[in-house]
């Protein structure tokens, strides 16, 4: 499915990961309601930003904050209050926690992934595992970010402002500009670099603020100003084509606010420089982005989320390995595992969609 059912159940989570004596461990949770085992992962709140629910989920079941790498699968199943989907990444814990045993879980265990494999309840949860393991669990966050909404360019000169550089976010932007200082703190944290026009810079100053990092102005980013207030005359140069293909196989978390007139540019040289094909998707909306996971100079994985719901869909799931659901939270519900490289509906500054793309070839290992 493209779109969620009327009425499904939005729920969101992550393969916690960490690099053990034996190999790579994940945490499994333990429910007593249904006696099951799976990773954690719980439901979306109102309005919450998908990214929100899985990092949030994952700290109440397990106490322990992560950041988020690569999108993994989506699952699907009935359950007794209606049709649920939950979406999951590689997360990563970045803080000390203390697991406390409560009602809904009481127990985690850190268990090697074929144990793990072992010990799931779920063969849904299964198939998200082994899309973990196909690919890398270390990845490095690459954000490219278009501008919140601004006041109108022409409303701008009529005010009697000559340059554009100088036009500010509208309230609506100021807005988005909160929303996305939030969401992207579920990403590793890193360099903060914006084009030199006001409405970059403030896009990602909430961001800034919460993270502590300045902000870097990059003129090969910048468009606008007094001579081309619409950017018609930007052209990318090859200082600018080595200056992002440097940016994305650093190996450092970077968050690069730029316009609707180089994103999709600036995101078919990351994807050169990374070897990879330019990941699908309509162009960003304001205040939306594109998150692509590095690992040793190798896209892993490719996330669009958007800030609008008029988008047009540009993906198709295709069904994967389903079993009964057990009885209580998933009763007798045929489950379906969307794999990396689906679309889905999420909530967040405004309905919202994501697109995601995992482009590893690394060999599924067996679990």
């Amino acid at each position: 499915m493209a779109d969620p059912e009327p009425g499904e159940i939005q729920a969101a989570g992550a393969v916690m990961w960490r690099a053990g004596e034996g190999g790579i461990e994940t945490a499994l949770v333990h429910r007593p309601r249904y006696d099951d085992w799976s990773f954690p992962k719980g439901k979306a709140m109102p309005g919450e930003h998908v990214l929100l629910t899985a990092v949030r989920e994952v700290a109440e079941e397990t106490g322990t904050r992560v950041t988020l790498g690569r999108r993994l699968a989506t699952t699907q199943y009935l359950t007794s209050g209606g049709p649920k989907r939950v979406d999951y990444w590689a997360g990563r814990p970045v803080s000390p926690g203390t697991f406390i045993p409560g009602d809904e879980v009481d127990a985690l265990s850190w268990l090697l992934l074929a144990a793990a494999a072992d010990r799931l309840s779920y063969a849904h949860d299964v198939a998200v595992l082994k899309g973990f393991a196909a690919g890398p669990a270390n990845t490095t966050p690459v954000i490219l970010v278009r501008h919140a909404d601004a006041i109108g360019r022409k409303a701008w000169r009529r005010a009697g402002h000559t340059d554009d550089l100088t036009r500010p976010l509208s309230v609506e932007g100021e807005a988005e500009a909160e929303a996305l200082g939030q969401i992207l703190c579920c990403y590793a944290p890193g360099r903060i670099i914006s084009s030199g026009a006001q409405r970059c810079l403030a896009t990602v100053s909430p961001y800034a603020a919460r993270t502590g990092a300045m902000v870097e102005t990059e003129p090969v980013l910048t468009i606008g100003g007094a001579a081309d207030p619409a950017g018609a005359d930007w052209e990318p140069t090859d200082a600018a084509r080595q200056w992002i293909a440097g940016i994305v196989t650093a190996a450092r978390p970077v968050v690069i606010c730029a316009h609707r007139q180089n994103l999709s540019w600036l995101l078919a040289e990351a994807a050169a420089a990374l070897g990879a094909p330019v990941p699908s998707g309509p162009p960003l909306g304001k205040g939306a982005f594109w998150a692509l996971q590095v690992s040793d100079e190798r896209l892993a994985s490719a996330e669009h989320h958007l800030a609008s719901a008029e988008q047009d869909q540009t993906g198709q799931d295709q069904p994967g390995p389903g079993e009964e659901a057990p009885a209580g939270e998933e009763p007798a519900g045929l489950a379906r595992c969307t794999p990396e490289g689906s679309q889905s509906r999420v909530a967040g500054i405004a309905p919202s969609k994501i697109s995601s793309h995992c482009l590893t070839s690394v060999p599924l290992p067996p679990l």
